[in-house]
């Protein structure tokens, strides 16, 4: 099969890998229909994440079930089949409680690679959540988001209680901050404040349920909110990038008593104790437990009642996934689209 793999910083190529077998009884193979380049990616591509290459590449992924283990129940060959960037048993305690990215047998899919024209997928029970029947092509983009940036972007919002008469804030503009900005609405946040200066992304942001755009970042932007706000900052506030300032943005933008939802995979990231202390601010984040929520966004996409394809600005084929890497380094593309 074709896959991507990542030699360097800055290396990434499409080569022939073996085929994906079934090593354990609880493996499935899929044929995927689709996969993408995720922000995450960027921090080994631009070198500020260890890269001990050549490794392949890739954790979203929707796709076709062609081969399942024999103690594989839950999907069965020719079921279309969305899966979370995590593998977990969905049956531990600590999946039971809805974290099932830190499951007690998590495989992270990353590990495994899935920006290819296959991928085996471990623990697929407790992984894969099969679509009420094939889709239709438009749906595809739809669904490959749900298994992480939707997923992700759903769970920062809960994660910072976004809810009915609240004032939510979302600290970057990228995919996960975008469907950010889409669950808060789904939630039923009153106001949805997204911190952007770009103005591509700043039309999508108002389409999913943006009432306020700031321009301003760091203190700045604090201030802007504080002044939209009456002084107070914001409930809610959706931490989406991962770095330093964003993360003291997002905790000074929130009011005391308020909470910040953190997914933005954190980089170099200290929190200053005695002025978290005073804040009273909650904080709850981390990787996002993606398998707690799919039921419910394939049956909102399926309904099509929201569609967070559209963070999807660029569609490549496979063969062409270092011009994608190059794009969204570059910021020419908010996520790009794979297609095997």
């Amino acid at each position: 099969m074709r896959a991507v793999v990542m030699y360097a910083p800055g290396d990434v190529r499409v080569e022939q890998r073996e085929d994906p077998k079934i090593l354990a009884p609880t493996d499935a193979i899929i044929r995927l229909s689709a996969t993408c380049v995720c922000g995450s990616d960027l921090w080994p591509y631009r070198g500020l994440d260890e890269h001990d290459g050549p490794v392949p590449m890739g954790h979203e992924y929707v796709g076709v079930v062609e081969e399942v283990g024999g103690e594989v129940t839950s999907v069965e060959p020719g079921q279309f089949v969305v899966g979370s960037f995590f593998a977990s048993d969905n049956t531990c305690e600590i999946c039971r409680a809805g974290y099932q990215s830190r499951c007690v047998h998590a495989v992270p899919m990353a590990a495994i690679g899935t920006q290819a024209q296959r991928a085996r997928v471990p623990l697929a029970d407790g992984t894969l959540v099969a679509t009420p029947a094939m889709p239709e092509a438009d749906l595809i983009p739809d669904l490959l988001a749900a298994s992480d940036v939707l997923g992700t972007g759903w769970f920062a919002a809960v994660a910072a209680e976004a809810g009915p008469g609240k004032t939510v804030a979302v600290v970057g503009d990228g995919a996960v901050g975008l469907l950010g900005v889409l669950a808060a609405k789904q939630l039923g946040a009153e106001r949805i404040v997204a911190f952007s200066r770009h103005a591509d992304r700043q039309e999508l942001a108002v389409e999913f349920g943006a009432t306020d755009i700031v321009t301003e970042r760091g203190d700045e932007g604090v201030a802007r909110i504080k002044e939209l706000t009456g002084g107070l900052g914001a409930h809610s506030v959706i931490e989406a990038v991962g770095t330093q300032e964003s993360m003291m943005q997002a905790i000074r933008s929130a009011r005391p008593g308020g909470h910040v939802g953190y997914v933005g995979v954190a980089h170099d990231v200290e929190l200053p104790g005695r002025e978290l202390f005073y804040s009273i601010v909650h904080l709850h984040g981390g990787p996002a437990p993606v398998r707690r929520f799919l039921p419910g966004l394939i049956e909102l996409i399926w309904d099509r009642t929201i569609n967070p394809g559209k963070v999807f600005d660029l569609e490549l084929p496979l063969e062409e996934a270092a011009e994608g890497y190059r794009a969204m380094d570059e910021r020419g593309a908010v996520k790009v689209l794979l297609r095997p």
